[in-house]
Order: structure tokens, then sequence, then C-alpha cells
């Protein structure tokens, strides 16, 4: 096994050259790549847990096949984080799944999803919590996502404060957990993520999330930069002509 497993090059770019949208823009964003443009959430959500599969083998240890604990709840970044699971699954990596709710609450696309992984053996535990990561295992943090209104609570909760309590690297989707674009601030529990893959473009208060962010990466999921320009004249310009991911460093 040993130099299986080499860091991705990521380019960066500065974050002073990179427009950020609100929780209102995103939504429109989500409608009209289902309603004008046809490209349906199942194709957005397997963009994005592609990006999110190669962000975590970029923070796994070189020469081993880390384990990988993905925490998954029922919404969009559920879906996501199930996606990165299987393409981690299927690159030799040994993952398990932590769901925030029982089977039955999960529908649509992100139900296919738990599916698969069913298909390829891959445990998901809806009840229990994960035991203590080991220092080499990166977890992936799918829990909530930009629309959360009021702090996490129940499961959801326990799953952040466990997370946080690990020594593990955190890789969270979108918006680290416990972050709302909705008052566009850090509620409690949130996450404290190793890095943030933030889908699209950043959304507006990420300045307030502070050590919560982490290092912060831009992961295209196939949205035309005529999208952002037709609906909010905003100019995306080439941020992802070369790569799918990219770091957006704080200047």
């Amino acid at each position: 096994m040993a130099g299986k497993y080499r860091y991705i090059v990521i380019p960066s770019v500065s974050n002073s050259t990179v427009p950020t949208l609100t929780r209102d823009q995103m939504v429109e964003v989500d409608r009209l790549m289902i309603d004008e443009l046809g490209i349906d959430l199942a194709r957005m959500m397997e963009n994005a847990g592609r990006n999110l599969a190669r962000l975590v083998v970029h923070y796994a240890p070189i020469g081993t096949a880390s384990p990988v604990i993905a925490l998954a709840g029922t919404g969009g970044n559920g879906g996501g984080a199930l996606v990165a699971a299987r393409r981690l699954a299927g690159w030799g990596f040994d993952v398990q799944i932590i769901t925030t709710r029982p089977r039955s609450a999960y529908s649509g696309v992100i139900a296919s999803q738990l599916a698969i992984l069913d298909h390829l053996d891959v445990p998901i535990h809806s009840t229990d919590m994960p035991g203590a990561a080991e220092a080499d295992t990166v977890i992936i943090d799918g829990l909530v996502g930009y629309s959360l209104v009021g702090s996490p609570r129940g499961r959801t909760a326990s799953l952040i404060t466990w997370a946080n309590a690990q020594e593990a690297a955190t890789i969270s989707l979108d918006v680290p957990s416990g972050f709302s674009a909705v008052s566009e601030s850090v509620l409690t529990p949130a996450i404290f993520a190793t890095a943030t893959l933030t889908l699209a473009l950043p959304k507006q208060g990420f300045a307030s999330a502070g050590e919560h962010l982490g290092t912060l990466y831009g992961g295209d999921i196939g949205v035309p930069a005529s999208v952002y320009s037709n609906a909010f004249g905003i100019g995306v310009g080439d941020l992802f002509a070369t790569a799918d991911i990219v770091e957006i460093r704080s200047d």
C-alpha cells in the first residue's frame, strides 16, 4: 500500500477575486440549474461528492488506505457526503457511514446513494455513535447545509460534538455544520473543520466563521458562469477552468 495515495495538486486563488453568494442567491442558483437548465440534483450531487472525495485523498496520510467516517444528514450535504464515501470505498479506503436519522427518513436521490453503499457492503449506522477515531482517520462533515435555521439539535448536535473531540482531520462540505448562511453566523454547536469545500461560490458571512472554516476550497458542481452573470450580474471568470477544486486563500 505504500505510496498508493498522493497529494493532489490544487491551484489557489485570492479570496479578493472570488465573489460570494447569499443564501437566497444560492437557492436561486439551485432552482435555475434544475428548472431552467435541466441539470438536476443527482448531477450536482455527483459533482460535489467526486470533488469532496478528491479533497479527502488530499488530506489522507500518504501510504495508507485511511479510515473514513462520513457523517450524513438527510439533505443535499448528506447526499454529497454519501457520493464521496462511495467513491472512496471504490478507491480502497475503509469507509463507514454515520447517519443522523433512521433509513426511512432518507428519500429520493439520497436514499438511492444509501442503497448503492449497501451493495458495496459499506457499513451504515443510524442509531449508534462512532467510537474514538484514529489519528489517521478523515471525517467527512455532511450533516447540515447552508439553510440551517436555529442551532443543531439531537443526534446532529451530538455528532458535531463528537467530531470536534477527535484528532482526525474533518472535511466539511459546502459549509461547516453549524454555520447558518441564513443568519451569516456560527451557531452552537458547530464543526471546527480542518478544511471546507464550498460548492459553486463561497457563502456570504464566511468571514464570521473564523476557525470553524479551516482551509477554504471551492468545488465546481457544473454551474455555468452565465447563471451568475444573468441572474445576479456576478462575474466569476475562469475560476474552475483548469481544476475542479481551487484553494481560496485569504490575502
